[in-house]
């Protein structure tokens, strides 16, 4: 036969053709009804091994080589394989039995057939049975129960592989990251590192651990390890978990056979395992023994170091790109009319190479005339956390002139914006990073009575840096449980780890108040919450600002690590009449309003805005502009609200009917 002319499946089919013929020759013989003559026209136009590149083998023989078999296993393969495909072999297959039912192999024709026969070949550990290449039939006697070819191998040798059924939903197919482009420079040395590693271990199952705050470097780093060891690296996802040991058993082997045949690696994203209750414990361990017997290549995902005894035997902490790779990241991938953000954008956002690719490639659709603002908005919306319940973003388009405070107190807040904006310079560019990277958070404590202007100081800041601000949710976020604060603090830190977020936490007394005495385990485990939140705020490389209004009840060793503290005073006759200036929008249509006389009531800039929003839609209702007249009647309402009398000093002089309230 001209081979010349037939590609690799054509020439696979007509090798299999004629090995399913001397299998059929062999029944024939034994049934007796052998030609005796010239050899049919399938074994003498019979392809041969000669006749195949010497990179792509025929199937049979690819698989014989990789599961180690013998001839009589090679002969029991295309014994099962042409009953598959042969009607003519199961007919052979009745007559030995002395059955017209029985069309179907077994290890007793195999043995009396096949003149290399083995009766190792029958073993549960041998190659057929261990990696289960043929499935045998359930039945008392094993010489007599039926075999067939497991369907993933059947398609396997036919030269059509596809994943395994009962592989559906546990191996999952991940994002084909761009490996055309070089790794960041710091996780070069990592691959290096791994490679160098690999090199003395088994290749078939070596199993690799590496943790890391920022999944997407760790997913980059293991594809390129993989790609380079001529691997495809596939999720290996467990959340449906059995705990049937039969099954276990089972899925590992499925799952190992399929390693050596598609050349996978397992990843595995430990993180996504849920651990809360004792059952899931139970079952968490059981999926750990599982891992660590399970003989494929594994790359375990953890955001956390865990110790997994013998199986892992390289451990390799992945940082996410340092800020000069960000930089030369940036670099490539914005136009030149971008590059003057980029040292604005290391500045505030955390980004992997992956994002920092697909941003630039959003940048590339930008219009000219919005492009600036366009790139820092999609940077917004790429870093914006989910919080799961834990936080609420405040929008609001306040701005410096909206906030009425002393000049020493707004001259720190300024100094704050400064900082937030200059990190990366002072950080990188000036070396303070390079010395340490402890305590470079920037924190602040806004101290001070309720509406004083703490909530409105933090959104004046959020809008002056075109950032997000999030409120975080005491309630939520403080458990009367043990472990579970910091497991909900930790939440929150982690989703604003890529930036772009201001992180307010109200009342803040509540969660970062005074440790205490040790005189139970309830104490200890409260300190242990106050420890962990110091750690995490020093760690934040975003703006953490906490509110209170008890600055004494705030733990001293807070006040030592917060960067600033602003107190907020409740404001005097000056600053009272400067707010009523400006609470009320340039829209709002007013009529003969006394600054000054309003400034004589004695409260705060959130009661002031209360009783102005109160006294416009009293105006409104009216059909008339906003009077002295309607600020008087919603002061009373708003002194009801504060248990306290409207005196006749604050109100004197107002209108002619100010003496009746």
């Amino acid at each position: 036969m001209n081979t010349q002319s037939l590609n690799w499946s054509s020439l696979n089919y007509h090798y299999l053709t004629g090995e399913i013929a001397e299998i059929r020759a062999l029944l024939q013989l034994r049934v007796g009804n052998s030609t005796g003559g010239e050899p049919s026209e399938a074994i003498s136009q019979k392809i041969e091994l000669a006749d195949f590149p010497d990179d792509a083998p025929p199937a049979i023989a690819r698989l014989c080589e990789t599961f180690n078999l013998s001839t009589f296993e090679r002969r029991l393969l295309l014994f099962c394989l042409g009953a598959e495909l042969s009607r003519s072999i199961g007919s052979l297959c009745a007559t030995l039995h002395g059955n017209p039912q029985h069309t179907y192999p077994t290890f007793g024709l195999a043995l009396t057939v096949f003149p290399e026969a083995d009766w190792q070949a029958l073993l549960p550990v041998a190659g057929l049975r261990r990696w289960h290449l043929i499935e045998v039939s359930s039945g008392s006697e094993l010489m007599h129960c039926a075999l067939r070819l497991d369907e993933r191998i059947l398609h396997e040798l036919i030269g059509l592989p596809y994943r395994d059924d009962r592989l559906r939903g546990i191996l999952m197919p991940l994002p084909a990251l761009n490996l055309g482009r070089s790794l960041p420079t710091s996780h070069q040395v990592l691959q290096t590192l791994v490679l160098n590693w690999i090199t003395g271990q088994p290749r078939d199952h070596f199993c690799l651990q590496l943790y890391g705050e920022d999944r997407t470097s760790r997913l980059e780093l293991a594809q390129s390890v993989c790609a380079t060891l001529g691997l495809e690296l596939c999720r290996l996802t467990l959340d449906s978990w059995s705990a049937d040991l039969t099954q276990l058993n089972l899925l590992k082997i499925v799952c190992e056979r399929e390693a050596i045949l598609s050349r996978y690696a397992f990843w595995i994203d430990y993180d996504r395992v849920a651990k809360s209750d004792q059952s899931q414990q139970i079952t968490n361990n059981a999926m750990i023994q599982w891992i660590e017997t399970l003989q494929a290549p594994i790359i375990l995902s953890q955001q956390e170091r865990q110790s997994w005894g013998d199986r892992v035997g390289y451990s390799l902490e992945v940082l996410p790109p340092t800020p000069t790779e960000q930089i030369h990241l940036w670099q490539q991938v914005l136009s030149p009319s971008h590059q003057n953000q980029i040292d604005r954008l290391v500045s505030t956002f955390n980004f992997n190479s992956q994002t920092i690719q697909a941003i630039g490639q959003q940048a590339q659709q930008f219009g000219n005339s919005e492009s600036s603002s366009a790139l820092w908005n999609t940077c917004l919306e790429q870093a914006r956390p989910r919080f799961d319940g834990l936080a609420q973003p405040i929008h609001s388009r306040v701005s410096w002139e909206d906030l009425v405070l002393p000049e020493k107190e707004l001259s720190v807040l300024r100094t704050i914006a400064a900082h937030v904006r200059q990190r990366a310079k002072v950080y990188e560019d000036w070396g303070f990073a390079a010395k340490s990277r402890r305590g470079l958070g920037i924190s602040a404590l806004f101290a001070g009575a309720s509406g004083t202007g703490k909530t409105l100081a933090a959104e004046v800041l959020a809008n002056a840096l075109n950032l997000d601000l999030y409120r975080i949710d005491i309630s939520s976020v403080v458990s009367k449980y043990i472990g579970e604060t910091e497991k909900n603090l930790r939440k929150i830190f982690d989703a604003a780890e890529s930036g772009g977020t201001i992180l307010l936490f109200d009342e803040a007394d509540a969660l970062f108040g005074k440790r205490s005495d040790v005189k139970d385990s309830h104490d200890r485990y409260a300190n242990m919450e106050v420890a962990y939140l110091l750690q995490r705020i020093e760690a934040y490389r975003g703006l953490a600002i906490l509110t209170t209004n008890l600055k004494d009840s705030i733990d001293q060793a807070f006040l030592r690590r917060i960067r600033f503290v602003v107190q907020f005073p409740f404001p005097d006759v000056a600053q009272r009449t400067e707010i009523w200036r400006r609470v009320f929008p340039p829209a709002t249509p007013t009529q003969d309003l006394a600054h000054s006389k309003l400034a004589r009531l004695s409260v705060t800039g959130g009661n002031i805005r209360n009783i102005a929003l109160n006294a416009a839609f009293l105006a409104a209702d009216a059909g008339n502009p906003v009077t002295m007249m309607h600020i008087l009647q919603a002061a009373q309402a708003e002194y009801i609200k504060l248990e306290r009398p409207l005196t006749e000093p604050e109100i004197r002089g107002w209108t002619e009917k100010a003496a009746s309230f």
